[in-house]
């Protein structure tokens, strides 16, 4: 492992600061303007979260330019509001799945299950809840926005750091086992710093992700009721139902803007950072580059403000002292079968009575003709995400290699990866309708383009971060060897991105299934085209507000989703843990 992080050099900077001998610099300055910058737009932008619900009526969301930077704005903020809930969840739950079996054998199904209900099902179901929470309101809407934007982020983030600390290199863990290590102190000395680099970019597809929905999360519909919070999403709805090319080409180059600016400040140093966790014993090639990252390590008095955090850490260290249990190998010991019975017969009891549940609430409403009209449905879209995903992974897992295995490259082309990965299939939808009406296209065939927007992304950040997380000295073993072609692919390229590409295949999968909500019914004006599949089944569901066929469209997806996981990415990932990892 790379050199790790100096939690000394904010106490260092501390004293040097009360001593005087510190001086702040140019660099300080300017990162100081940046830091008070943030602080006011946050500040500005979260401002009118908590106005009267009514204010949204008497100040609606307008085309008006002049507006749409406020709006920029507001978008931004809940989108990192959703992904710093998505980090929790995925510290806690992802580290939960990965230590224990038990909890394994509920939170990875739970997941399989959550990735696959469509942004639309959760908002169906959680406008209430959150309005009920702030009744009159705005921040109630809001919520359910973050909500929704943070379901289209966080299973993607959780199970990349799932797949890390499974895929820890043994070596390391028999290094850990020897020191005794706590599992506080394993945890943060070499799970987290090894799963940051991968982390890290999958952070960036989620960000992506939740540009992708933002129409969904921020006009929100619902039966009758039609709730629009000021932001890019609202904007785009509005437009597309003005069928206002002018107003559309302004969204997209103020979410281009925004993204071009928090990748140069967030994103891109963050890359630089975590590149310092790449796991390798020899010296490592050019690593990304960040001006940002570089004027913010130059400052004198960040260190300073930052040092209350250092300290916690270093807190914490000193109180966990306690030596750790010398465990066994990978997740090993033997298992208690009493207990693990036990635990397997309350599972199974608790999935046959939420699945009960179900079956009444949908049997009251339906017919059973209608049942099997939506695994009818559902097996349309499962032909076409299978399509879409043999399709993705033969163009972009050779161009996610390449760029993995090249940082200057990465560095140039992130911030466009995250452009094209966050690009709404809305913008597309006048375009797809005109062409099809124009030339009397197949509905189902020229419709499932759209859904490769939601599927592309999570395989090519996904197979960028293995390639750039294979260890340098690997790569040079295999140049002085004289391993080529298909030769370096089998042995080296495949076995170091396997893990990372069934992770993005597996996000990818429930990815294409959330797009088919909006690629298999889009509109344009008053011209509306339906496809033939599960997606356009529960959109045209939730628009009426026929909540019976919304849960059974739901629970259909659900279904498919999590017999395509269980029976093709979970043997995979069995297969990488076991037969090709690296370390």
């Amino acid at each position: 492992m790379s050199n790790m992080p100096h939690t000394g050099r904010g106490v260092v900077a501390l004293t040097r600061f009360w001593r005087g001998t510190a001086t702040p610099g140019w660099a300080d300055a300017i990162a100081l303007l940046l830091l008070g910058g943030l602080a006011v737009l946050v500040i500005r932008g979260a401002g009118g979260m908590a106005d009267p619900l009514s204010q949204l009526r008497v100040a609606p969301v307008t085309l008006n330019p002049a507006n749409l930077p406020g709006y920029a704005l507001r978008t931004t903020l809940r989108m990192f509001a959703a992904l710093g809930a998505s980090l929790l969840f995925t510290f806690v739950v992802a580290t939960l799945a990965a230590k224990s079996r038990r909890a394994e054998m509920v939170i990875v199904p739970a997941l399989d299950i959550l990735q696959s209900v469509p942004v639309l099902g959760f908002l169906t179901f959680t406008v209430t809840f959150f309005m009920g929470l702030f009744p009159g309101r705005e921040f109630g809407v809001e919520l359910a926005a973050i909500f929704a934007i943070f379901t289209s982020q966080a299973w993607n983030m959780a199970f990349s750091f799932y797949q890390s600390l499974r895929s820890v290199p043994a070596d390391l863990e028999e290094v850990s086992r020897g020191f005794a290590l706590s599992p506080w102190r394993r945890f943060i000395r070499l799970e987290l710093p090894f799963a940051t680099p991968a982390l890290v970019w999958n952070a960036m597809m989620s960000m992506s992700g939740g540009w992708f929905f933002v129409v969904a999360s921020e006009a929100i519909s619902v039966g009758n009721t039609r709730i629009m919070l000021p932001g890019i999403g609202s904007w785009l709805a509005l437009a597309i139902d003005a069928q206002d090319f002018r107003a559309v080409a302004w969204a997209v180059g103020a979410m281009a803007l925004v993204i071009l600016i928090y990748d140069q400040l967030v994103f891109r140093p963050v890359v630089a950072w975590a590149d310092r966790f790449r796991f390798e014993q020899t010296a490592s090639q050019a690593g990304p580059q960040s001006w940002a990252y570089d004027l913010f390590r130059r400052t004198r008095l960040l260190p300073v403000l930052f040092s209350p955090l250092i300290g916690l850490g270093r807190l914490l260290m000193v109180i966990d002292r306690r030596p750790g249990r010398r465990p066994a190998a990978r997740r090993g010991g033997t298992p208690n079968w009493v207990g693990q019975t036990l635990w397997l017969a309350g599972l199974a009891l608790s999935m046959t009575g939420a699945g009960w549940l179900v079956i009444g609430y949908v049997a009251r409403h339906l017919a059973w003709g209608d049942v099997a009209i939506a695994f009818g449905f559902g097996l349309v879209t499962m032909l076409r995400v299978l399509v879409l995903i043999a399709l993705a992974s033969l163009v972009w897992v050779p161009i996610g290699v390449w760029i993995g295995l090249r940082p200057r490259w990465a560095e140039r082309l992130q911030p466009v990866a995250q452009f094209l990965a966050a690009f709404p299939a809305n913008v597309l939808f006048p375009f797809a309708v005109i062409l099809i009406v124009q030339w009397h296209l197949n509905v189902d065939i020229w419709l499932s383009p759209l859904m490769v927007l939601g599927t592309q992304w999570y395989i090519l950040f996904n197979v960028i971060a293995g390639a750039s997380a294979i260890p340098n000295d690997l790569r040079e073993a295999a140049g002085m060897f004289g391993v080529r072609g298909w030769q370096w692919w089998r042995q080296l390229a495949i076995p170091g991105i396997f893990p990372y590409y069934v992770t993005g295949a597996l996000t990818a999968s429930g990815g294409s299934w959330n797009a088919s909500i909006v690629a298999e019914a889009v509109s344009w004006g008053s011209r509306h085209l339906e496809a033939t599949g599960l997606g356009a089944y529960i959109a045209t569901a939730t628009a009426g507000g026929d909540y019976p066929r919304v849960t059974l469209g739901i629970a259909v997806m659900s279904v498919f989703v999590i017999g395509f996981n269980r029976l093709l990415w979970r043997p995979l990932y069995r297969y990488a843990d076991r037969r090709l990892r690296l370390g």
